[in-house]
Formats: structure tokens, sequence, C-alpha cells
């Protein structure tokens, strides 16, 4: 634990002769207290109603209203879950556990497979609670066996399971829904009577969720999707559940292959058996679904009017096909006769540049040789002329048109001075070295 730390602050001093009587100023004051009626209304009128009807404080009524809901709860709990008990189930052997009901045996028939692992954990409790041996032999009934309980419990253990609960969810016969007769439909509405069936097959499905049947606005995409869904039905069925038990004698091997085996192809037939009884399902569906036929209908009255069209696209296509064709002839002409006045436009440019160009060489040239090649007395020498024609021609090589325009346009403003000449070919071989375009001392006379 850290140790705390006192610091010693000292506060300033008032100033000398200050008075609280004459040196205090108010900068504000408090406003006049009004009194005012509060009452409470909606949910907090009701619980001040029922405090002062059962003189009760704010902790008791809050404690009593917490109790209420929690017993309230613990009984719609209860009756989620409670459902009475049919003599016949009481009576039932334990023995024949295969065909009992195991849903109904825990109170959860109208539930099924649709019970939650928690609703079948309390289920289970309340009926062991409710039917244990030892509870009722506490209360004196000691003729009543226990076959009973030994049913709750195998049904509990069963149910827990999740393989075990898929196996029986397969081949629960309560939870199937015999699909309408045509007679039916025709005297009834079409999907509300056929919602319920494909609702009870759908939980079958590897896929989810199922498309939805759904009404005679629906389009022809969405019944297609659906009609496609339901032929390539993905089931996730089984029926290991009925399959003769094994014996589990191992001196008799041959007897239990032959057991094994037997249940392999009984799986096999009753799984071949559910898929075609899935597609006569689905046959009868769409035989009897109006929509389907509306669709052939409206394809067949069509038919014409789509025929009439494509003729009419096709010669359409076809007009447009031809004038772009022309449009693209005399698009290339133009393109052509462009491209032919741009290349003499661009020839007569490259050749007034090159003109421009041989122009200001001669300039340059013409620079040097007016101010004697830049000899101090006298006529210049041959290596002179050389060294100064060679400087000039390094400058042409490594200037472009437009530097080289304004270098000559430079020179023919110096005239004939031999010293605004040389200043001139100077500062531009000066630019050049610092441009990177030339080395320093490269040239030998500027």
């Amino acid at each position: 634990m850290s140790t705390p730390q006192v610091v010693n602050v000292t506060l300033p001093a008032l100033p000398q002769g200050w008075s609280a009587d004459k040196d205090f100023k108010a900068v504000g004051t408090l406003s006049a207290g009004t009194q005012r009626t509060v009452e409470p209304v909606g949910p907090h009128f009701l619980a001040h109603a029922r405090r002062k009807r059962h003189h009760r404080t704010f902790s008791e009524d809050e404690r009593i209203q917490a109790q209420h809901t929690v017993k309230k709860t613990e009984q719609e709990e209860d009756d989620d879950i409670s459902e009475n008990e049919d003599p016949m189930m009481l009576s039932r052997d334990a023995k024949d556990w295969k065909s009992q009901d195991h849903y109904a045996v825990l109170g959860l028939s109208k539930h099924r497979w649709r019970a939650t692992p928690d609703q079948i954990k309390r289920a289970h409790r309340k009926k062991v609670l409710r039917h244990h041996p030892d509870k009722k032999a506490a209360m004196g009934d000691r003729d009543e066996n226990d076959s009973f309980f030994k049913c709750i419990q195998i049904a509990a253990e069963l149910l827990q399971d999740p393989v075990r609960r898929r196996q029986f969810d397969s081949v629960d016969e309560a939870c199937e829904v015999d699909p309408p007769s045509k007679k039916e439909v025709q005297k009834g509405n079409f999907f509300k009577l056929w919602r319920p069936v494909l609702q009870a097959e759908s939980r079958f499905s590897r896929v989810q969720p199922v498309p939805e049947l759904g009404d005679e606005n629906s389009t022809q995409e969405h019944v297609e999707n659906f009609y496609n869904f339901w032929y390539n039905f993905d089931s996730w069925r089984t029926f290991e559940y009925l399959d003769e038990d094994v014996p589990d004698d191992n001196e008799n091997r041959d007897q239990k292959r032959h057991v094994e085996k037997k249940n392999a192809n009984a799986r096999r037939k009753r799984k071949t058996e559910d898929i075609t009884r899935l597609r006569h399902m689905v046959d009868d569906l769409a035989g009897m679904d109006e929509r389907i036929k509306n669709f052939r209908k409206a394809a067949r009255a069509g038919k014409d009017k789509k025929r009439l069209e494509k003729e009419a696209e096709a010669k359409r296509l076809a007009e447009e096909k031809e004038r772009a064709r022309v449009e693209e002839e005399e698009r290339k002409k133009a393109a052509e006769e462009a491209a032919k006045a741009d290349r003499e436009k661009n020839k007569k440019a490259k050749e007034a540049a090159k003109n421009a160009s041989k122009k200001n060489k001669r300039v340059l040239k013409a620079s040097v040789k007016d101010t004697n090649y830049f000899a101090e007395s006298g006529a210049p020498s041959a290596a002179e002329v050389d060294s100064v024609l060679t400087d000039v021609d390094l400058i042409i090589s490594k200037i472009d048109a437009e530097e080289l325009a304004g270098l000559a346009e430079r020179l023919t403003a110096a005239g004939k001075d031999v010293a605004a000449v040389k200043n001139v070919y100077a500062e531009e071989s000066k630019r050049l070295v610092g441009a990177g375009k030339l080395k320093e001392g490269e040239t030998k006379t500027f």
C-alpha cells in the first residue's frame, strides 16, 4: 500500500486593511423559493397507489414485487414444459423404450424437435421430482413400480445426446404433416395448406434457411429457385433409430455381422424410399401450383410476340451495323485526311525548325568570325580558330533548339564587340556546367 504524501500549502494573506463589511461585493442573488406540487404518472403512479393502499415503504414494495415476478416467471416456465400425463403412458414397459414417444414422456409434445437443451433439462428435473421411486415411497405409494421412471431416464438420456436425438427426430412420426389432396386445395387456400407440410420437411435440410413458398404475387425467379431447392433437397435424415439391435455376444460374430449388414441395407432402402416420397410430394406441389400454370400460359402467349420482337431486333441491328460501317468508313477517311494534313504541317514545322537551327548555328559561328576568333592582335592562327570553333560546336551540341535561338539572339545583340560576345559564350558555358551538361574546363576558350 502506498504512503500518502502531505504537501503543506500556505494560503495567501489578505491585503492589509481588508474587511468583509466594506470590501466584500456580491455578484448575484438567490431567487425567491417557489412551492410546487409534484404528482407521479404512468407506472410510477401505479406504484405510488399500491404503496399507499397497502401501507408499504419503498423497499417493502420493491421486495414484494420482485417475489411476484420470480413466482410468475417460474409458473410460466412450468406451464411451458407441463403436460397432462396419459395413464397408458404411465404403465409403459421400459424394455419397450424404442416405441415410446420420448418427448411425450418428458412433457415436451408441443415442442418436440424445437425443444432447447435447457427445456429438456428442466423437463427431466421436473419429471424426476414427481416420479422418483423414493419420493413415491415417502408419500406412501409403495405399490407403483418404477417402470415409468426408467422411461423418463431413457428419454432424457436420448434427447440430451445430439446424435441419438437426431436419429429419433428422423423417424418421429408425430412431426410429420400429410400433404393436402387436390380436392382440399380446390376448396381451401393452396399456400395455407402446403406451408405446414414444407415447414415439417424443412427441418431435415442441411442447407438453412429453406426458401419460403411465397404467395400468389411471387416472381417467377422466386418460384423457380424454390422448386430447384426442393428438387435438389439435401436431407440429413437417417434411420439408425429403427435398426435391429445388434447382439452383444462376442462368440457369435457371424450373427453380429449379419445383423449389421441387414441394418445397413434397411437404412439405404428407407433413405431411397424417403427421397422418392419427397420427390413425389414436390411433383404434387408443383402440379397444384397455379403460379407455374400462369407462368407457362404467359410464356406461350408471349412466344409470338418474342419472335416478332426478335425479328425486329435483328433488322434493327442489321441497320445499325450498316450505319456503323458507313460511319466508320467516313471516320477513317476523315482521320486519314487529318493525319495527312498533320504530317504535312509537322513536316513544314520541322523544316522551319531545321532552317532556323541552321540559321542560328550560322549566327554563332559568324559571331566568333566577326570577332576575329577572339585573337588579341593580328590574324588568328589555325589552332586558335579550330579551338574556338570546337568550343562553339560543343556548346551547340549541348543545347536544344530553343536555347540555341536564345543564344543566337544574345549574340546578335552583342554585335561585333569582342568582350560582349565572349561574355555571352562564357555565361552560356557556365550555365551548362551548372546544369551538368558540361564539365568544368571542358571548353578551352570560354
